[in-house]
């Protein structure tokens, strides 16, 4: 399981991209948000981590090469945009044979159902912008607003809108704390923080599964479990 741990872990890919880790985050942020096997890939915790290490201090405490905080500020809204555009696109595209596949470890139909529901409740604007915030549902969100035919002109609207809130927010919060913490401090905090930002992030996951769980439980029983029918 230490693959996957490092595959969550957002101080590891910068840590193993080096000097291109601006890149990687670029790469990462539209890979999760436009490819469907991306849904692994700490997105949140990423943005955060990014926004730290941009940080001079931070970069010269680690012994390792800042990412430029204005590539970071211009690049993840415009890879987070584009990548949701090519989900919605391909969703629209293809309709429900994207999702005609068996379950396997990097694709979940219980998915594709979190996302369509998220997309009946809150509505098609609501939910593109606040699903930016709910990992995995954001990676499915795009390509199920093109099978259930939400326009690309208003997807776009609500998707420049959402992309460029979620990013902008949590790498200007990283950037922030980056320079408020002590950098020979910083190994105590930074993954504290992180799995903090990952956990509040997880909340609306949370209540929407307690939520289904009493709604299916407040259904009526079938009545030829009880009655017959004469």
């Amino acid at each position: 399981m230490d693959w996957l741990f490092n595959l969550l872990d957002p101080t590891w890919w910068l840590t193993i991209l080096g000097a291109f880790a601006t890149i990687g985050v670029l790469a990462i942020i539209f890979a999760e948000t436009g490819l469907l096997l991306g849904f692994f890939l700490p997105g949140d915790s990423l943005l955060v981590a990014a926004g730290i290490f941009s940080s001079a201090s931070v970069a010269a405490g680690m012994n390792i090469v800042p990412l430029s905080f204005p590539a970071l500020l211009i690049g993840t809204p415009i890879c987070a945009v584009a990548g949701a555009q090519l989900g919605h696109f391909l969703g629209a595209r293809f309709g429900r044979r994207m999702f005609d596949k068996p379950d396997s470890r990097f694709f979940r139909k219980e998915h594709v159902i979190r996302a369509e529901e998220f997309f009946e409740k809150f509505g098609p604007a609501k939910a593109v912008v606040l699903a930016r915030f709910v990992p995995i549902v954001r990676t499915f969100m795009n390509p199920v607003a093109g099978v259930l035919e939400m326009s690309a002109k208003r997807f776009f609207v609500w998707n420049v809108i959402g992309g460029v809130f979620w990013t902008e927010s949590l790498i200007l919060l990283g950037h922030y704390l980056g320079n408020k913490v002590d950098p020979k401090q910083i190994d105590r905090y930074i993954l504290p923080g992180v799995f903090l930002i990952v956990g509040i992030s997880l909340i609306p996951i949370v209540v929407e599964a307690v939520k289904a769980r009493r709604a299916r439980r407040r259904l009526p029983e079938p009545m030829g479990k009880h009655h017959r029918v004469g």
